[in-house]
């Protein structure tokens, strides 16, 4: 009988092993997860500039070269000032979920990518263009958009920049607030000027606690806007939002 019991008690000592071991894995991943785009930063650059395309007067502070080479995928770059967001924009062709769990370099891993779907066109020249990021712990990826839930950063920090091979897109932030996980894309028809009038409406209407909204921020159907959008905690079913209207394009 005392065999039996030890042969339990060896069994559970080593599933329990296996499990810490697991969650020791999990947890390291979270912790060092956006680690490798320092040295990325370092080697594509986001501050000296890279290349002038022919044609253009506009330096692109970004060796998109570089970055295709390493990842065709690879199609824009974005920075918000006073953030710790600054990463490249993927979009895969065949597999919207694919960057989900998918780093750049094409490794399984928690913290994913900052990427599009094949929703959106990869010119920003949809009326509303969604990028995804994950929330990590570490405070990587887009776990900072959380931080426009205060409305004195919010009012400080209302820049969003989108490069791309041949132009500098500027954004400005005009709304942030706590959504549901419905998808915006799949349930909305943005290049219906109605539909989309009204859904800005919509935006422009929120006045729940915790949500920060410039209605002084004049934002038509006419404009094109970007929404990033990440996870909320363990709220499966909601989704943080942080929009912003296209200003300016420097070509």
């Amino acid at each position: 009988m005392k065999k039996k019991y030890l042969a339990v008690s060896i069994l559970i000592f080593l599933a329990a092993a296996v499990c810490a071991g697991v969650g020791i894995r999990q947890y390291l991943k979270e912790k060092n997860a956006g680690d490798g785009y320092s040295a990325l930063r370092a080697e594509v650059g986001t501050g000296v500039p890279k290349e002038k395309p022919e044609d253009s007067g506009v330096e692109i502070p970004i060796d998109f070269a570089a970055l295709q080479s390493k990842n065709p995928d690879i199609y824009a770059w974005i920075t918000i000032p006073g953030t710790a967001v600054d990463y490249p924009i993927v979009q895969s062709e065949t597999d919207n979920t694919y960057y989900l769990t998918h780093t750049i370099d094409g490794e399984v891993s928690p913290e994913g990518s900052i990427y599009t779907e094949t929703y959106n066109s990869r010119d920003f020249e949809d009326p509303n263009t969604v990028i995804y990021g994950h929330d990590m712990a570490n405070g990587s990826m887009f776990q900072n958009l959380l931080k426009y839930q205060d409305r004195s950063f919010f009012d400080a920090n209302r820049e969003v920049l989108v490069y791309t091979p041949d132009a500098i897109r500027h954004y400005r932030i005009f709304a942030a607030y706590l959504y549901d996980d419905r998808h915006l894309m799949q349930s909305f028809d943005f290049d219906d000027k109605e539909i989309y009038r009204q859904y800005l409406d919509s935006v422009f209407s929120i006045r729940e606690m915790g949500a920060c909204i410039d209605t002084g921020q004049a934002v038509t159907d006419e404009d094109k806007i970007i929404t990033l959008s990440t996870c909320y905690g363990n709220q499966a079913d909601r989704r943080y939002l942080v929009q912003a209207v296209l200003i300016s394009i420097e070509q």
